[in-house]
């Protein structure tokens, strides 16, 4: 008996030490990751078995200043959010509030897009799963943030479908702002309050907020940084608050494992269960299938998973034989990853103030790697970074290759007089083109602004006032019988000019 329990302590003392040294190599890992993508500052927590294994902070808050990144610094969650939204609804589900297949239009009754069809039949699981059909909206908040989230959704009025209901698969993220009015409609509550009293109170993330406003007065917090013409700098704080319910979460190290611990199935706190079983499976059930080359990540060129897919919140794809759920989030200089495997009961959650800076990834691997299968062998930071050097690499090709279709000798059509102008659009909203130092500028808002250069015949190029923001070609279209100048292309958009 003596000999057994001996034995017993023995093992107990030996995986207790494996463990250990496990979590001190991958400790040295993530610093050395993070000095080699040149990341100002990050934050980590993995979570394995219900309990924290490794949560900590990693280089500094903001570049230049001597303040310390730890596990009570703030950083924004962005995208990750959306699987908060949708266990929010999750739970009106468990009350039987909303069904996952009810028509939007049974809450929102004055939800519009452009194809009546899709008005009247798209579902509350389509504004979940990327998958009603319209492209991608981005603009309507990233270029004026100031407008209201009302006013966003009454624009969708004008969004064309660009593939059928259900029939393909484009990032969405202004349907997860329409599933926050859902959850207001249903509940009673904005979806700020119910996620904060429904979800972030219960698992005692009292270091979390639901939007950045909210989140002003904490002070120990991150800064957002880009690399600018080769040199990582601060810059100013975006917001996703316009679209809460697809971005706005800031959080945590020590909060944030919360969450993970939470969504690794363990959904019943403090005794009270706060997500029904089945409710948590249907979530994490895939969805949508995504072709690897059709909105998946550049990874799979590293992962080669059989298949990939989206649940509801969440990418997913094997991974060692097992279900790997995940989501990124990306805010300008911002990141945030969250990767699990319930099956294996591990989860991670990484947190950077660095633009795009794809190390999260890597880390995310590397600790499902570590302690979910006791794998320490793959060097994925080095694999990742040679994979995202060569993406930036055939990027800066493509646009070299744009350069040198440029026709220098020519001019504009017209004298610049002729292309100042108000322009605007029902969807795309309204632009003015002004002349500044004998120079087009293009004003979008009174914080986001273009310098217009002459590119070759109308089409001009725009060096925007936010200096992380790449360059772009704006060109102009002349009515053929006129020839007065008709509209305005930004990005694509499409703006009449007004008379």
């Amino acid at each position: 008996m003596k000999i057994a329990s001996s034995l017993i302590l023995n093992l107990f003392l030996v995986l207790t030490l494996f463990a250990q040294a496990n979590v001190e190599s991958f400790d040295k890992y993530v610093e050395a990751s993070r000095q080699a993508w040149n990341v100002p500052g990050l934050s980590i927590i993995v979570v394995k078995d219900g309990k924290v294994v490794l949560s900590k902070g990693y280089g500094i808050r903001e570049l230049g200043k001597d303040a310390k990144v730890d596990t009570q610094t703030l950083f924004g969650c962005m995208s990750t959010t959306k699987a908060m939204t949708v266990v929010a609804m999750a739970m009106l589900v468990d009350e039987g509030k909303v069904d996952w297949d009810d028509k939007v239009s049974k809450y929102l009754p004055d939800f519009r897009v452009d194809d009546r069809y899709v008005t009247g039949d798209v579902r509350v699981r389509d504004l979940l799963t990327h998958n009603t059909g319209v492209g991608n909206a981005d603009f309507l908040w990233a270029w004026t943030p100031e407008l209201s989230s009302a006013e966003v959704v009454r624009r969708m009025q004008y969004a064309k479908q660009a593939y059928p209901l259900r029939g393909g698969f484009i990032y969405q993220n202004i349907m997860y702002l329409v599933a926050g009015q859902v959850i207001e409609k249903a509940s009673g509550l904005p979806w700020e309050r119910f996620v904060t009293e429904r979800i972030f109170r219960p698992l005692g993330m009292n270091n979390t907020f639901a939007n950045y406003t909210l989140s002003k007065n904490y002070t120990n917090r991150s800064v957002a940084h880009f690399e600018v013409k080769g040199k990582i700098q601060p810059i100013p704080e975006d917001s996703a608050d316009p679209i809460g319910p697809a971005g706005s979460v800031w959080s945590t190290s020590d909060d944030i494992g919360k969450w993970v611990n939470f969504m690794l199935g363990n959904t019943t706190v403090n005794g009270k269960e706060l997500l029904k079983p089945a409710t948590y499976n249907e979530i994490l059930r895939p969805q949508v299938v995504i072709p690897p080359n059709g909105g998946f990540y550049p990874t799979t060129a590293l992962t080669k998973p059989h298949w990939t897919t989206y649940g509801l919140g969440w990418f997913q794809h094997d991974y060692r034989g097992e279900m790997l759920n995940f989501h990124t989030g990306s805010l300008d200089g911002r990141t945030a990853i969250i990767g699990m495997i319930p099956d294996k009961k591990v989860g991670v959650y990484i947190f950077g103030n660095l633009d795009h800076a794809e190390v999260r990834h890597a880390l995310m691997y590397k600790a499902l790697d570590v302690f979910a299968f006791g794998d320490d062998s793959r060097d994925w930071s080095k694999e990742a970074k040679g994979l995202y050097d060569g993406l930036k690499v055939e990027g800066k090709k493509q646009v070299d290759e744009l350069k040198a279709k440029r026709n220098p000798n020519t001019k504009p059509s017209l004298d610049l007089a002729a292309y100042v102008g108000n322009y605007g659009d029902p969807f795309y909203g309204s632009m003015d083109v002004a002349m500044a130092n004998g120079k087009l500028k293009l004003i979008v808002t009174k914080d986001l602004s273009a310098e217009l250069t002459h590119w070759h015949y109308d089409s001009f190029q725009a060096i925007w006032s936010k200096s992380w923001w790449d360059e772009d070609i704006i060109s102009f279209r002349l009515e053929p019988v006129t020839g007065t100048v008709e509209s305005i292309n930004v990005g694509g958009a499409v703006l009449k000019r007004n008379r």
